[in-house]
């Protein structure tokens, strides 16, 4: 299940948030979303986990809970939505 992972401050890593969901289950993949030209975290990223109850335990167990100073906001990821084409 992907998970989505909000208000992150701009320096936590990846290694981070993988030792934060850890504790609810195996990690797939974390996926921080960068700024182009600083880096810097934009303030939200994306956790795969393989099972669905450990991810619905680490949405219950970290929705909310204060990481780095801030409250995290953990949700279930939704499709990105389908944009039209430029021209």
């Amino acid at each position: 299940m992907n998970i989505f992972v909000g208000n992150l401050g701009p320096d936590v890593t990846e290694e981070e948030i993988e030792e934060l969901f850890k504790p609810f289950g195996q990690v797939g993949s974390v996926q921080l979303v960068r700024e182009l030209f600083t880096g810097k975290v934009k303030g939200f990223g994306f956790v795969e986990m393989p099972g669905k109850a450990h991810s619905l335990a680490a949405i219950a167990g970290l929705n909310g809970k204060e990481f780095a100073g801030r409250p995290l906001k953990v949700n279930e990821a939704r499709p990105r939505p389908e944009r039209g084409r430029r021209r």
